[in-house]
């Protein structure tokens, strides 16, 4: 079993506040988790070939093909607000 120090390593790696409460219920849940990997670990996967999936995946998306843009003030055309041929959109960030 993870002790509480481990899991308080794995949150500061992982950059994540914890409250104890927290450590408490991840030690168990992880815990657990490596101890389907230890099971996992014990099976035989002698001559058995990696795979990125369990099941044959093939692109489904068409090709891409280079297109006309539309004309800028048909787009614009469209803006709630624009300002000398851009979007104008309220500020996000404040510094």
């Amino acid at each position: 079993m993870l002790t509480s120090d481990e899991v308080r390593h794995i949150a500061k790696l992982a950059r994540v506040g914890m409250t104890d409460a927290d450590i408490e219920r991840l030690q168990t849940q992880l815990s657990n988790i490596l101890e389907h990997f230890e099971a996992l670990r014990e099976l035989d996967t002698e001559g058995i070939e990696p795979t990125g999936h369990a099941m044959p995946m093939s692109n489904v998306m068409r090709e891409d093909q280079a297109e006309a843009s539309l004309p800028a003030a048909d787009v614009m055309a469209n803006a709630p607000h624009a300002e000398e041929g851009a979007f104008r959109v309220r500020a996000v960030l404040e510094f």
